[in-house]
């Protein structure tokens, strides 16, 4: 069974008991995945694909784009230490939702930007913040997020060469890039 480098827990095992769990994709999972690593109250980070329509994905076959799935990270995290919306925050803060499908340089529908919610009330909490941020960056001169929220989908694990990639290759390509506009912290993390 593969391991998380970092945090020396198996990748595949069941989400556990009082902890919740988020998927975003923000372009390549590389940088997005070390993002959500670093953050107190993270528990595992795993990157893969979601919202595409072929079972158990390679990256060979994602990358063509004909699967319709996103690179996305699987976050499982303690919402006593960091809330959804402290995660939403991050989210929007590094990466920019507006490109449709692409970030920066990499190109192609794989790297568009993508929230899967897993109950009510992180489809919720995902919609209104997607408004606020879209007002936000209107104001700032950009257009319209362009970011797919969907529900509960199947989600496939990446290679195990791809998993904690920028851990293993400190020096390996990463490209987050945000837009520089803040985000809202509705409800901000328990204390």
């Amino acid at each position: 069974m593969t391991t998380h480098a970092i945090f020396n827990r198996p990748l595949d095992g069941p989400v556990p008991q009082g902890l919740d769990q988020a998927v975003f994709g923000m372009g390549c999972y590389w940088g997005p995945e070390r993002l959500f690593w670093q953050q107190n109250g993270i528990w595992l980070t795993q990157a893969g694909f979601a919202g595409g329509t072929v079972d158990n994905p390679t990256y060979d076959q994602v990358k063509t784009g004909t699967t319709g799935h996103a690179e996305v990270v699987r976050i499982v995290y303690d919402s006593s230490k960091i809330s959804y919306d402290h995660l939403l925050k991050l989210f929007w803060e590094n990466h920019d939702p507006t490109q449709g499908d692409r970030q920066g340089n990499d190109v192609g529908h794989q790297y568009r930007s993508l929230i899967m919610a897993f109950t009510d009330s992180q489809m919720s909490a995902a919609e209104a913040s997607r408004i606020d941020y879209d007002n936000r960056l209107a104001v700032a001169g950009f257009g319209k997020i362009t970011t797919q929220i969907i529900g509960p989908a199947p989600f496939w694990p990446a290679h195990d060469a791809h998993q904690q990639y920028l851990h293993k290759n400190p020096d390996g390509y990463c490209g987050l890039k945000g837009t520089g506009i803040e985000a809202s912290l509705p409800n901000p993390d328990p204390i």
